[in-house]
């Protein structure tokens, strides 16, 4: 099952921007796409977003 996405507009300190760009590139992922990794990897990491291979045990 394809995981749902939603689209939307991100305000964001120019320089944060730049440096989020020069991670991304260096780990080989788009901008997006490190957003979002960063994202989950927090949400993980505080237990706010459930590990989904845990709950399937």
């Amino acid at each position: 099952m394809a995981s749902e996405k939603k689209a939307f507009a991100l305000r964001i300190n120019i320089d944060t921007l730049k440096e989020v760009e020069r991670w991304a590139e260096s780990e080989f992922r788009s901008v997006n796409g490190q957003i979002e990794f960063l994202l989950q990897k927090a949400l993980n990491e505080s237990g706010r977003l459930k590990n989904k291979k845990k709950e399937s045990k």
